[in-house]
């Protein structure tokens, strides 16, 4: 009877065996699809890429050959161009890409591993930095914005998002029509050419851009690579890669703020050409505006500009339209004096001789061009072969008036309907020829500007 107890107890187990077995058992493939790797001891990520177990404060393959980096850019947005500081600021999505088998780990998936920035820091990467950078920093927001992606043969992907301000010489000799090349400098820090190979990995594929970037002041022309050694004396030859780019400057902000203000100055200090030379307020103060207002335009330029010992093309125009203006001022501080020179020389000639016109009874009056109506009231009693015209160089009439014993309303009604005086205006011969000088000049000048420019 106990025999036959211990053999159901034995088969009740079996059975019970069995069904375990049947019910527990998976392929290996749901297995690994469905197991949650970070829940295994074994499935650590330091264990998994067996981080501890290796020294990487050395270089992949230290020893041998230089490890081959690969790097491609992604430019996300070039934010300014600072002309006063010679930079510009770039935001950049920079990769990076190498071998190190010491991160290489079994795989039945052939799947690679993603991961955040803090594994970078026990790892190596590359010591890549910014040539001529000013400023630069990595996003951290809502965290660092480092992305580390290992592959089970031990390949690396290593991307950064990141911001940097570097210098970029530019010519203002050709300022605002102009264009101007800027680059950006990758360089290992530390690594010679014999330690770290740096390379476009895709070559000039291996730069792309946004097709949205702009900028307000500059067109964008094209976007490309290059790459060569750089040599230092003390440490060695070293990779460096090139993100060039040529921009070319918008000219009609300019020609808004800066051309038009001085050429409209320009032509209005013409206008003292046509003012009575005897207008001498009106005259002055109209030199005196246009010349302080380039002033005023010249350095609102110079203060948004680096103070460059060469002469820029803006300079060019904006002082020559200074030196129109101030010719202007110029000229009617000649044309004063030479008309007080000759008004004198005529007083003392009449001084002389009272009288040359050998008609008794004569008087003479200076008609300028500006007679009231009383004054030509005055000349009706005398007939046209009374009058006798002695014309001035200066433009200026003498008009000798014979008197006669006849009544005043007989000469009235002879002179009634026809005046008979032709008066001269009084300008000034300078005045004349400015009219005509200062116009062709100026436009002759800016032929050449624009040809020459743009």
């Amino acid at each position: 009877m106990v025999k036959i107890h211990h053999l159901f107890l034995l088969c009740f187990c079996l059975l019970a065996s069995f069904q375990s077995i049947t019910v527990f058992y998976t392929s290996p493939h749901d297995y690994l699809k469905n197991h949650d790797m970070t829940k295994t001891r074994k499935g650590k990520t330091e264990q998994l890429l067996r981080v501890d177990d290796h020294d990487f404060t050395m270089r992949p393959a230290f020893g041998g050959p230089a490890i081959p980096v690969g790097v491609d850019v992604q430019v996300e947005s070039l934010d300014s161009i600072s002309e006063v500081d010679m930079d510009f600021t770039m935001t950049l999505y920079l990769r990076h890409y190498w071998k190190d088998e010491r991160l290489s780990f079994p795989s039945i998936t052939n799947k690679s591993m993603t991961f955040d920035g803090r594994l970078v820091k026990k790892i190596w990467v590359p010591d890549v930095f910014f040539v001529h950078s000013k400023r630069s920093f990595i996003h951290d927001t809502t965290t660092d914005n480092i992305m580390l992606r290992v592959f089970p043969d031990g390949h690396v992907l290593y991307s950064m998002r990141i911001t940097v301000t570097a210098m970029c010489n530019m010519d203002f000799s050709r300022f605002p029509l102009d264009s101007q090349t800027c680059s950006l400098e990758l360089e290992s820090y530390a690594y010679t050419d014999e330690d770290l190979m740096l390379y476009w990995k895709n070559g000039n594929e291996s730069l792309k851009t946004d097709e949205k970037i702009s900028l307000s002041q500059f067109l964008i022309q094209k976007f490309h690579t290059t790459s060569r050694l750089a040599f230092y004396s003390s440490t060695g030859w070293y990779n460096r890669l090139y993100i060039n780019f040529t921009l070319h400057r918008h000219i009609f902000f300019f020609l808004l703020q800066t051309y038009f203000p001085a050429t409209l100055m320009v032509m209005l200090s013409w206008v003292s050409f046509w003012i009575d030379r005897r207008a001498v307020p009106a005259r002055v103060s109209l030199g005196i505006t246009t010349v302080l207002t380039m002033s005023t335009i010249i350095t609102g330029v110079n203060a948004s500009m680096p103070r460059v010992s060469y002469i820029k093309a803006v300079d060019i125009y904006l002082w020559v339209s200074f030196v129109f203006v101030f010719l202007s001022v110029l000229e009617y501080a000649a044309v004063n004096y030479l008309t007080t020179v000759q008004e004198r020389k005529e007083r003392k000639l009449r001084e002389k001789f009272p009288c040359t016109c050998g008609i008794p009874n004569t008087k003479t009056m200076m008609l300028d061009g500006t007679y009231s109506e009383s004054d030509a009231n005055s000349l009706a009693g005398y007939t046209r072969s009374q009058i006798v015209i002695e014309e001035e160089k200066q433009d200026k009439m003498v008009v000798h008036l014979a008197m006669s014993n006849e009544s005043n309303s007989s000469r009235k009604r002879g002179l009634k309907g026809h005046v008979g005086l032709r008066i001269i205006q009084n300008t000034h011969a300078i005045d004349k020829y400015s009219r005509i000088i200062f116009p062709g000049t100026y436009i002759f000048f800016n032929l050449i500007y624009w040809s020459v420019f743009c």
